[in-house]
């Protein structure tokens, strides 16, 4: 199409006509306006010049417009077919996770349940994240959460857990609301930023909430505290597998600072343990003189300020330093 308007232009300046008349005259030709010539087209020369403009120019825009058409219609089709199969993917899971909002802790979450082999659904309305997300093999779908309408979309009734991980505490509450009301054995994690907001997320219908703020600085402390202990649960690719394969069989890992609140110092390893009443493990002391001890005797006596690395059941944590 720019050839044929450049060399017609050219052709009709080369008789005399002016660049702009020319051009003027090849752009209404071309696309059969039909205003009339803007100078007369006499001779076999501009006669020639004429057809040719107009059987090219016609043709050209007929391919040009088909084009067009073909790559909309393409995009629009290809957009439809996956959102139809990801919908028919979703409609076929059950027992599965919903994930609320994929930002840096939702692709975290997301990449964590994947390596369990867990199925979820990622829900955004930012349809550039979800992209990210579906480039990783995610099943995503765009939407708000705290429509109920998007939440039976991706058979929130059927799901098993649904982590609500926006980071807009307003917002977290409302799906909350919204998925509890829908689902009344949901189990909902939510994430609190502000430490308010917990009572609210916890009435909304949280079953659990998390504050990442005070996850991080309780994992800084255990580093600071306990460097050599806190490398048995540090986040490398075989403890993620050994916590997953651990939380399957209902077992979380700790690690535990023996304070005078925790009631943990002062006792031997077996002591500790039975006060547990079956809950707790100890496989690991971390002395405060750096000695980490694996695998210690049940006799082994826990002092104060010792890095207690134990397995427990979970959601029956330990008891933590206050």
């Amino acid at each position: 199409m720019v050839a044929v308007v450049i060399l017609a232009t050219a052709a009709y300046t080369a008789a005399g006509w002016s660049v702009w008349d020319a051009f003027y005259f090849v752009i209404i030709t071309i696309y059969t306006v039909g205003y009339g010539e803007t100078r007369p087209i006499q001779g076999f020369e501009l006669r020639s010049i004429t057809i040719l403009t107009i059987i090219l120019g016609c043709t050209g825009v007929i391919f040009l417009t088909g084009a067009l058409v073909q790559a909309f219609t393409y995009a629009q089709i290809q957009q439809l077919v996956g959102t139809r199969k990801m919908k028919t993917q979703i409609d076929k899971m059950s027992g599965h996770v919903i994930i609320c909002g994929y930002g840096r802790i939702g692709e975290a979450l997301a990449e964590e349940l994947a390596a369990g082999g867990i199925s979820f659904v990622v829900v955004d309305m930012d349809e550039a994240r979800l992209n990210s997300a579906a480039d990783h093999g995610f099943a995503t779908w765009v939407g708000d959460a705290t429509s109920e309408d998007v939440l039976k979309e991706i058979g929130v009734e059927r799901a098993r857990a649904l982590a609500t991980v926006v980071p807009n505490d307003a917002v977290n509450v409302f799906i909350t609301l919204t998925a509890r009301s829908l689902n009344k054995d949901l189990e909902i994690i939510a994430r609190g930023v502000l430490p308010n907001t917990k009572g609210k997320l916890l009435h909304a219908g949280a079953s659990s909430v998390v504050e990442p703020t005070h996850i991080g600085a309780e994992r800084i402390a255990q580093l600071i505290l306990f460097p050599r202990t806190a490398r048995l649960t540090d986040g490398t690719q075989r403890m993620r597998a050994l916590a997953a394969g651990l939380h399957s069989l209902g077992l979380d890992v700790e690690v535990v600072a023996a304070g005078p609140e925790t009631g943990l110092a002062g006792i031997t390893i077996a002591e500790a343990e039975a006060q547990g009443h079956g809950t707790r493990f100890v496989v690991a002391i971390n002395r405060r003189n750096g000695e980490t001890l694996t695998r210690p005797d049940p006799a082994t006596l826990i002092e104060p300020g010792d890095g207690v690395v134990m397995i427990t059941r979970a959601g029956r944590s330990p008891p933590r330093q206050i």
